[in-house]
């Protein structure tokens, strides 16, 4: 357990790697961050009026990740959760053994992130035609950030390469956001089903 004196001194050693605020100021930034509010809002409309083959799950865990995701985008949470993991391997002696950790978390968070998308494909294999793009949009979303935790050099070397002056992260980061967007509309404009009103027999 740390002491007061530790954590004050654990939050100095972070303040020093990373402190609160735009983390991506650039017009892509913000553009990503639009995406996932667009994203956020879609679901949540699916999930409000509940259209015919919608999987109230799958859009429920889209809303969760994308309003997660779309603060993360700009908060940066990913570096203040790396300051803190080095200021602590400093500070309890074990930052020459910190890759045996790094590479602890990064094959849990796979493993979490494929096991999730495993059971969500078995559990909507009936509802598929409905929220399939959907799926996979959120695949390749959870992709992205598996990408940029595991950070492998030459995979940060083809994420930061360009594409029409545009970074490849930009591309791929919003693949999934697009796929999301399409199916929703989709299921929007599809509406609910129409209730079958009972058929009363007449008296003869």
């Amino acid at each position: 357990m740390l002491g007061l004196s530790s954590l004050s001194a654990l939050r100095d050693c972070i303040s020093r790697d990373w402190s609160p605020g735009i983390g991506d100021p650039e017009i892509t930034g913000w553009l990503t961050v639009i995406s996932y509010l667009l994203c956020l809002v879609l679901a949540v409309m699916v999930l409000r009026r509940r259209p015919d083959g919608a999987a109230r799950g799958l859009w429920g865990t889209i809303a969760g990740i994308t309003a997660f995701l779309a603060v993360n985008k700009q908060l940066d949470l990913q570096t203040a959760l790396t300051a803190t993991g080095r200021c602590l391997a400093h500070m309890q002696g074990w930052y020459d053994y910190r890759w045996a950790v790094q590479i602890i978390f990064i094959l849990t968070l796979i493993m979490v992130i494929t096991g999730a998308l495993m059971i969500a494909f078995h559990a909507l294999r009936e509802h598929l035609r409905w929220n399939g793009l959907a799926l996979v949009g959120l695949a390749v979303l959870c992709g992205f950030v598996m990408v940029r935790a595991v950070g492998f050099h030459h995979f940060d070397r083809l994420i930061s390469m360009d594409f029409a002056n545009i970074g490849f992260n930009f591309w791929f980061e919003n693949a999934g956001l697009v796929l999301i967007d399409l199916n929703a509309v989709l299921l929007l404009r599809r509406g609910r089903a129409p209730r079958r009103a009972g058929v009363r027999r007449s008296l003869p």
